[in-house]
């Protein structure tokens, strides 16, 4: 029995070996091409199992996932002003036809690559030489963005790949046309702020000007109101004074007198030279003095 067991053993590794070189997987993020003595004979774009003939055949994958190309280092273009732009953009594409992609390029990412990165670039020289700069940075950048696009996944269809988007990440002008720009700008903006400093000025001169007008017109009336109410009081005091005298000249006169002994004589230190015989000493003389009796 072990005599028998030793040929079966040998024969079951035989055969798994086989059966493991004629079978293969493809997943969802490729497809595989089968090729018997260096043809395609077959293309498998769904994930599963597949068998092939062992030895005789053998099987390539090509990755179908959305790549990413973006470029090193931006490209000069020149727009319709005869300006100079450096533009960094990106392209992102896939293979969608592995057999067309295998013919045209061999199957070689990289020359795929190179080509897409061609014609992207001739679409936007031809669409940078019809703008402006105001164009290209802002006004029809998603109009740019779109017509390469498409130009490109036309010529891209050719060797069984699809552009699926092109971007334009950045727009810039080179150095030395960016300093001049910016120096530009500068005295722009400088010429901008002078004048509105000189119109601030102006205007607070003008401001100021108002200002003391209005000032001098509420002091002036002020003055004339205080002036007014000055005479009118002045008037009535005057009224009543004369009322008062009217009524009693010498109760009137009696007291003028002492208002002004009281302001005569207010500090201790004041002296006052009068003849003793004058009128200012009538009613300390005789407080009942009457007319000056």
């Amino acid at each position: 029995m072990n005599r028998n067991f030793g040929p079966f053993l040998i024969g079951l590794v035989i055969v798994l070996v086989v059966l493991s070189g004629s079978m293969f997987t493809v997943d969802q993020r490729q497809n595989a091409m089968v090729f018997q003595l260096g043809e395609v004979v077959s293309v498998k774009t769904k994930p599963g199992l597949y068998f092939k003939l062992p030895l005789v055949q053998n099987v390539r994958y090509f990755d179908t996932r959305i790549l990413t190309l973006d470029s090193a280092d931006p490209e000069r273009f020149i727009t319709s002003e005869k300006k100079n732009v450096l533009v960094d953009s990106f392209i992102k594409w896939r293979v969608i036809d592995p057999r067309q992609f295998y013919v045209s390029v061999g199957g070689d990412e990289m020359r795929a690559a190179i080509r897409l990165n061609q014609t992207v670039n001739d679409g936007l020289r031809a669409e940078f030489g019809q703008r402006t700069i105001n164009d290209v940075v802002s006004g029809s950048r998603e109009k740019i963005m779109d017509i390469i696009r498409t130009k490109a996944d036309q010529d891209a269809r050719k060797i069984g790949v699809q552009v699926v988007d092109v971007r334009i990440k950045r727009v810039d002008l080179p150095e030395t046309v960016s300093e001049n720009v910016y120096r530009r700008m500068e005295a722009e903006r400088k010429q901008v702020a002078n004048e509105l400093r000189s119109t601030g000025a102006a205007e607070a001169e003008k401001i100021k000007a108002d200002a003391d007008k209005q000032k001098d017109v509420i002091v002036a009336e002020a003055y004339r109101d205080a002036q007014r109410v000055k005479g009118e009081g002045d008037a009535k005091a005057g009224a009543v004074y004369a009322a008062a005298y009217g009524k009693n000249a010498e109760f009137y006169a009696f007291y003028r007198s002492m208002q002004a002994y009281r302001e005569s004589f207010k500090n201790k230190s004041d002296v006052m030279v009068l003849d003793p015989s004058a009128d200012f000493f009538k009613y300390m003389k005789n407080p009942r003095a009457a007319g000056g009796k």
